[in-house]
């Protein structure tokens, strides 16, 4: 059984995705969300690697 490629149609009839667009709409929310999410993971990583906290690693402290 092959399914078929999604028709703009169907693409309409789905109003749960979300759409890309420019300002603030949930789109861009949840893309900004995932990308803090990724960069407050790398933090935590780095700082765990290294043993020196955000702040030493700028210099600031």
């Amino acid at each position: 059984m092959t399914s078929q490629p999604p028709t703009p149609e169907t693409i309409a009839e789905a109003p749960n995705q979300p759409q890309p667009a420019f300002g603030w709409t949930a789109y861009a929310e949840q893309v900004n969300g995932r990308f803090a999410m990724i960069g407050f993971v790398s933090l935590l990583i780095l700082e765990f690697f290294t043993r020196q906290d955000f702040f030493t690693w700028l210099g600031l402290r």
